[in-house]
């Protein structure tokens, strides 16, 4: 069974980026918050599987 995980996608002076670790749900979310709070624009998290 493979393990679900999150990444989170923001834009940043008019660059899109992706987190480059795998976070669980509270911590995903921490870190949306985090960057919300530094500028970034159309922050999301988004689900993904280890190994895909």
């Amino acid at each position: 069974m493979a393990m679900v995980s999150f990444k989170v996608r923001w834009v940043l002076d008019g660059q899109e980026k992706t987190s480059a670790v795998h976070y669980d749900r509270t911590s995903a979310e921490q870190r949306q918050q985090e960057l919300a709070q530094s500028g970034a624009t159309a922050v999301e998290i988004f689900e993904t599987t280890h190994g895909r």
